[in-house]
């Protein structure tokens, strides 16, 4: 007999909750903590401009430049630890990444609202590699169709590989969680086609 779930939709990804040891995962939180040059971004709401509730930071090749939610970022050259860990995801992941967006949740209170990285500059079916480093976080996808939710704990050193139609499919977010206190950095590796 059929799993009754076999029929509910499924985001193409992979999921790689080991990636990194304890040890490197930890190391990377401090290096990156210290290395990158953090922001502290405002976007456009109907209610005029708001701070993005984390910081964050863009890197990657000079012309992956990348627009969301009204702010254009120019990227800084990769530092030594996301050079490094944009590495080995693509040694994992199969794919070839030139930019990475990083997102700093300094505690529970930061978030990410439900959104889909669709952009044109990303292609139609972008491959992206999530790291996550430092507390675990909950990580939602919600299929646009069927409102079918998927749930990821992306607890440091993990890494979740998003594939073909799911951010077309898909939109995902990582809710606000108020007993959560530590830090938690995730990288976003993407391959992006600069408007010119």
């Amino acid at each position: 007999m059929n799993d009754l779930f076999d029929d509910l939709p499924k985001p193409d990804v992979d999921w790689y909750p080991d990636w990194l040891s304890p040890e490197a995962a930890g190391r990377a939180l401090t290096q990156l903590i210290e290395e990158v040059a953090w922001k502290q971004e405002s976007m456009g709401t109907p209610a005029g401009r708001v701070a993005l509730p984390r910081l964050t930071a863009w890197q990657g090749e000079a012309d992956a430049v990348y627009v969301y939610s009204g702010i254009r970022n120019v990227p800084q050259a990769w530092t030594p630890m996301v050079a490094e860990l944009k590495a080995s995801a693509e040694t994992t992941s199969g794919c070839r990444f030139n930019s990475v967006l990083i997102n700093r949740y300094r505690s529970g209170m930061d978030s990410m609202g439900w959104h889909a990285d669709h952009e044109p500059e990303l292609g139609a079916q972008p491959v992206i590699a999530s790291v996550s480093l430092g507390v675990a976080r909950t990580f939602d996808l919600c299929h646009n169709k069927t409102a079918v939710v998927q749930s990821f704990q992306l607890k440091g050193g993990s890494l979740l590989v998003m594939r073909g139609n799911t951010q077309a499919e898909w939109r995902h977010r990582v809710p606000k969680e108020p007993r959560i206190s530590g830090e938690r950095i995730n990288l976003t590796f993407r391959w992006v086609t600069s408007r010119r």
